[in-house]
């Protein structure tokens, strides 16, 4: 009996030595403070416990064995790293130093998939640009959102006017009418205000920019072939924000910008207004502005009411006004100059949000959307004149059912959409008026813990094309924390229209109207399939890496085609296709971060039996960003862009060329903030290593532009925050 009582001792002993204990201390890397309430965790022994008023966690009761650990606090990015127990001695009591996660320091919902589910939990690939990637960029242009775009990856703004600067967004290549812009889930972009869209989108509001490649048909009907960008807007906060920005640049620019939010218990209001104005800017002395003379107002208040939990109302208006004015700069400065080229803008846009949401019950809510838009704009150039405005309208009713592993959406809209040509060839009235009525539904199923599979379906009926059924499927497999894979793909349409990037570089002159009895919608199909992997390789050192293949094919495509001494849309036998890949590489250390993108896009037309590359498209391009950054108190980034040749609709082909820019912003009180600068100082322009146009300043015969025209700028100022 004595012996089997020390074997049990002896038994008891070791099952209690196999028992092991993890101590660590958790601390801000800016500040060195603990953090309270971090959570250390072993996902595989379902064990953990969070840090004490001192920083420190223990976990009890840890198996022999080597273990993943991962300590987690929101604003922080989470550090996993692996250890072998029972534990060597220096690795007993370890410090632990959390980086602030600049890119989720706020909850990021994603709102255009209209799911409940975080980004890292949905199939459809959702890019966005948040935080304090969202301001370095907003510094660079704080009068428009045209950088912003640019430099993402797979990105590229397509300038359409050598001397006004109107551009217009191509995703993978494709032309810019196959991208729907959209404002907190809203269409308010399109159309003839597409070539200025862009030019007239202050970013001081933004919250977020949300961007989905590829057919987004269920949704937002058959006009995103090539894709979306979703601008989301501020919204009041339990603390109001007031601030202000200030920026002037080296090219005599001005752009002054302040946004007020604010909730009084079931009320709340935020207020964005903007000045803008621009100088004429002619750095080549080629007598031509490459920035041109503008100056704009824009005004947005919205209203949002809280009657109860279950329900909010928000209702708002977005009100911009501008003149702008390029060409010969001697005319555009206001001297005398006989038969001078020039190009004048001038808009005016109304356009009014509303939207309401109303839960139901605990899974079911009901929301209600509608927008009406108001675009008056004249074009004019010596001895032509092209106006009219455009009246469009967006209402939409749906409803979302969601329970633990499965979420559905359904819902009906109604598009309206009208033109009406004031100033133009009396002969050839571009007008027109359609009615699009769609219907769809969405399926969101959490197969399995692993995999996840969207499906959608919308039917539209189009007031001149008739009917179109567009199906689309997502899955997701997500085989460990570090890697996910996702495939998916659809159908989309686009009715004819006659605002395309072609058309708004002849200022509309000559072009007939759209043959509605002899031309075909649109129709493409496309997919895409993506790798993302996500290492911690020390407690200092992390990566994320993310690969895209994509594909997509328009089939009777519309093109402008000279006749008889006019332009006239016309459909080829063949299709156009865009197929490539893109590459997105962040590596972190300590303060330091290094953003580097790669985009290989092979656009092609494939008509009447012939293949030639798709015009303006570069087919490699090079993203670099390096930043040093000590969160909330200062940073520096250096920037490197490289755009391959591209081919030109002339049939010559241009030159390779890199943009380098500095960028950089130091808090100097909590509430104030200066900024400065140095946007493509290698200078690099079109007109130093190819021509811009042909013949005279006065009668200038435009080539395509592919590079900068505007060159090295200097821009710099100061923000208020409160």
């Amino acid at each position: 009996m004595k012996y089997h009582l020390i074997l049990l001792a002896f038994l008891i002993s070791q099952s209690a030595l196999a028992q092991n204990s993890f101590t660590v201390t958790v601390l801000d890397h800016e500040t060195n403070k603990p953090i309270i309430g971090a959570t250390v965790f072993f996902p595989s022994l379902n064990l953990g416990n969070t840090t004490d008023p001192y920083g420190k966690a223990t976990v009890n009761n840890i198996p022999d064995g080597e273990y993943l650990i991962e300590i987690r606090y929101v604003g922080y990015e989470t550090l996993s790293f692996s250890r072998s127990f029972p534990l060597p001695g220096d690795l007993q009591n370890q410090v632990f130093e959390l980086h602030h996660d600049h890119e989720e320091l706020e909850e990021v919902i994603i709102s255009s998939t209209r799911t409940s589910r975080t980004i890292e939990d949905i199939p459809t690939r959702v890019e966005f640009i948040a935080g304090e990637e969202l301001v370095e960029k907003g510094n660079m242009k704080p009068g428009d959102i045209r950088m912003l775009l640019n430099e993402s990856t797979g990105i590229q703004t397509q300038q359409t006017s050598a001397t006004s600067y109107n551009s217009s967004i191509r995703i993978q290549g494709l032309d810019g009418k196959y991208t729907q812009l959209l404002r907190d889930g809203l269409p308010l972009y399109s159309g003839f205000s597409g070539g200025l869209s862009i030019m007239q989108i202050a970013p001081l509001d933004l919250k977020q920019v949300e961007v989905i490649k590829g057919a987004s048909s269920t949704l937002y009907g058959g006009g995103a072939i090539a894709g979306l960008v979703n601008l989301i807007t501020k919204t009041p906060e339990d603390e109001s924000e007031l601030s202000f920005m200030l920026n002037g640049t080296s090219a005599l620019g001005l752009d002054a910008s302040g946004f007020y939010s604010e909730r009084y218990g079931k009320t709340g209001a935020t207020v964005f207004a903007s000045y803008n104005r621009g100088t004429p800017y002619d750095p080549a002395n080629i007598g031509l502005t490459a920035i041109p003379e503008f100056e704009r107002l824009t005004l947005n208040p919205r209203f949002f009411f809280y009657p109860s939990e279950q329900t909010t109302l928000n209702a708002g208006l977005n009100i911009i006004t501008e003149n702008r004015l390029g060409g010969n700069i001697d005319f555009v400065e206001g001297k005398e100059v006989t038969d001078p080229y020039f190009e004048r803008n001038e808009t005016q846009r109304i356009s009014s949000q509303f939207q309401l949401d109303h839960r139901l019950n605990q899974t079911t809510t009901l929301s209600l959307k509608n927008s009406f838009n108001f675009y008056d704009r004249s074009v004019e150039i010596p001895d032509f004149t092209f106006s009219g405005v455009q009246t469009s309208s967006f209402s939409e009713a749906s409803i979302n059912f969601v329970k633990e592993e499965t979420e559905w959406i359904g819902g009906v809209n109604l598009w309206t959409d009208s033109f009406d040509q004031e100033d133009g060839i009396e002969s050839s009235d571009l007008g027109f008026s359609e009615t699009t009525v769609g219907g769809f539904v969405q399926n969101l199923w959490s197969i399995q813990p692993k995999w996840t599979l969207e499906t959608g379906f919308r039917l539209d009926y189009q007031s001149e094309y008739g009917l179109f059924a567009l199906p689309r499927l997502s899955v997701m497999l997500e085989p460990s924390q570090q890697l996910t894979f996702r495939l998916g793909g659809g159908l989309g349409y686009k009715a004819p229209t006659v605002f395309s990037e072609d058309a708004e570089r002849l200022q509309f002159q000559n072009i007939r109207p759209v043959d509605t009895d002899g031309l075909n919608a649109e129709r493409s199909f496309g997919g895409n399939f993506d790798i993302n992997y996500q290492l911690a390789v020390t407690d200092k050192i992390a990566l994320s890496t993310n690969v895209l293949f994509f594909y997509t094919q328009i089939d009777d495509p519309l093109v402008l085609t000279p006749v008889n001494n006019g332009f006239e849309f016309l459909q080829p036998d063949g299709y156009v296709d865009t197929r490539g890949v893109e590459v997105n590489m962040k590596w972190s250390y300590d303060h330091f971060k290094l953003f580097v993108g790669y985009t290989h896009a092979n656009v092609q037309e494939h008509y009447n039996g012939n293949s030639t590359t798709f015009p303006l498209v570069a087919e490699h391009r090079l993203n670099n960003v390096l930043m040093y950054e000590k969160h909330g108190e200062f940073w520096i980034g250096l920037e490197a862009y490289y755009f391959s040749p591209q081919q030109l609709s002339d049939g010559s082909e241009g030159k390779a060329y890199w943009i380098m820019g500095l960028m950089t912003e130091k808090k100097i009180i909590n509430q104030f903030s200066i900024f400065l600068n140095f946007e493509n100082f290698l200078d690099t322009r079109q007109s130093d290593f190819d021509t811009i146009f042909t013949g005279s300043v006065n009668n200038p015969q435009f080539r395509d532009i592919y590079a900068p025209v505007d060159g090295f700028v200097i821009n710099g100022g100061f923000k208020l925050k409160f």
